[in-house]
């Protein structure tokens, strides 16, 4: 079988007979898909209690609603990221806006938990949703606008997530659970008809063949370890079904990279993971996605704790959420500012950046949070280093591998990042629950620990960061590789490839 690679247009002009895409249309449309899967990601965690009430199960029960969201996301990310770079970009953001529209309307009307399941696991399939729309960024738009624009998706992600974590109270309070659906379901209908109608297919594809083995070990090991993760606290986290998972999932993992290797068409090309941009970028992705989801429980549980306890604010589920936006703000504007210090500097100083952002964000509660102004600095501090370095870690990759396996490398950052949200809302559940009264309040040790923990964490990302290669060592690899889409390095290979052929 032939696998022929079609080259991208570097540049902003169209291949001949190709029509001009409007790009600003494609940013929206793809904006609109990112941030209706963010915000499902997150909406639901706050109004499980609801959910499990008006459903007849427990609290513990409901919170499957989260696992098989983020099980589905985990496994389908990469297969569907890397069906987007065999059969096109496009057609697969169809698929999985579809599933994600399916599954939104269907978890609106559940009548149970089991096809409330269902629906979740339906919505995590649109976890291909971020690397397929880099991908479209990377061949649609003009070189000049690559960062910035991949900086304002990836800050979108983050933003989702926050927005859902504030919204979820008002809408269950003067509404009911059923519109943490049907109003997100409205931006997908946006999303899916703008892709389908205003967006042309990218002329940038690796034919080839799913790796099915690949796919099929990857998701026994995922499912394994985020499922241990995941409900390690109910289980007891040295109980023979944590325990077992966590081995079965840390071997899986094992053969899986073996498999990979001798592979011809593999799922995940393990070649890749050598490339100094693409691992560090990974670490930084998964210490973040840790940070992140760190914060999404610190900040609001101690918030809506009774001020009588003395170090409570007393502040309700809806009020509390709103001490998030100062966050949610921060990543909006930092995002896209990424994006343009990358193009100058390139990614590693705001991956760097960014890290020691989230690290004094956590370092300033961990040592004093009596007063509101500390909360809503360290959000502050959270939300633009979220930004500055998720943003960076995207641009990072692409500026590491070839056009051809966007797909593929950002679907592994995001399961990275994925996997970093889980264990970090795990750690920090478990040490509130370990660090709790008798009547089941959270001591302020929990959260004291819980700021402390998050902050050391902080500091494996500028580690990570600071491992990356610089921008002309990280310029020199892609040459290498042959990528010839980055923003100042296009001209000089087009001009070594004309040598070349001269002579």
């Amino acid at each position: 079988m032939s696998h022929t690679i079609q080259e991208p247009a570097t540049g902003s002009v169209p291949p001949a007979g190709r029509r001009r895409p409007n790009t600003a249309l494609i940013v929206i449309y793809l904006s609109l898909g990112g941030l209706s899967f963010a915000v499902l990601q997150s909406l639901v965690a706050p109004a499980l209690a609801t959910i499990g009430g008006d459903l007849g199960v427990s609290t513990s029960d409901a919170s499957w609603v989260l696992t098989a969201y983020l099980l589905s996301a985990a496994v389908l990310t990469p297969v569907l990221g890397r069906l987007g770079d065999m059969v096109g970009k496009r057609r697969m953001l169809i698929v999985v806006l579809a599933l994600l529209l399916v599954g939104t309307v269907l978890a609106a009307l559940a009548p149970n938990l089991g096809v409330l399941i269902v629906a979740r696991a339906l919505q995590g399939a649109a976890g291909a949703i971020m690397p397929l729309s880099i991908g479209v960024v990377r061949d649609e738009l003009p070189r000049d606008k690559v960062g910035v624009t991949i900086g304002l998706l990836s800050a979108i992600f983050g933003v989702g997530a926050g927005v859902g974590i504030v919204a979820a109270g008002p809408i269950v309070e003067n509404l009911s659970w059923h519109w943490l659906f049907w109003l997100p379901a409205v931006l997908v209908v946006v999303a899916l008809l703008g892709v389908i109608f205003g967006m042309p297919e990218s002329p940038v594809k690796k034919p080839g063949r799913l790796d099915i083995l690949g796919a099929l070990i990857l998701s026994v090991s995922l499912v394994s370890l985020l499922l241990a993760i995941s409900e390690g606290e109910n289980w007891g986290w040295d109980s023979w079904n944590t325990l077992g998972l966590l081995v079965l999932g840390a071997v899986a993992l094992v053969v899986f990279v073996f498999v990979e290797l001798r592979a011809k068409e593999p799922l995940v090309d393990m070649r890749l993971m050598k490339v100094r941009g693409v691992w560090t970028a990974h670490i930084v992705a998964l210490v973040f996605g840790f940070a992140m989801f760190g914060t999404f429980v610190l900040v609001p549980t101690l918030l809506q704790l009774p001020a009588q306890t003395g170090y409570g604010f007393g502040e309700t589920v809806s009020e509390a959420g709103l001490f998030l936006l100062p966050t949610v703000v921060m990543m909006v504007i930092f995002g896209p500012v990424a994006g343009i210090l990358v193009r100058k500097v390139g990614p590693k100083p705001p991956m760097a950046l960014g890290g020691i952002f989230v690290t004094a964000a956590f370092v300033l509660p961990a040592i004093v949070h009596v007063e509101l102004w500390q909360i809503v600095v360290s959000g502050i501090l959270t939300g633009a280093g979220i930004g500055l370095a998720l943003a960076s870690t995207s641009n990072a990759i692409i500026e590491s591998v070839p056009a051809v396996q966007t797909g593929e490398a950002i679907s592994v950052n995001t399961v990275a990042r994925t996997i970093g949200s889980s264990i970090g809302t795990a750690v920090i559940a478990a040490l509130i629950t370990s660090n709790s009264t008798a009547q089941g309040l959270p001591k302020d040790d929990a959260f004291t620990i819980g700021f402390w923990v998050c902050a050391g964490v902080a500091v494996l990302a500028v580690l990570g960061a600071l491992a990356a290669p610089s921008m002309r060592l990280r310029r020199k690899q892609a040459l290498a590789l042959g990528i010839d889409d980055l923003p100042d390095e296009a001209d000089e290979l087009h001009l070594r490839r004309g040598h070349d052929g001269s002579n």
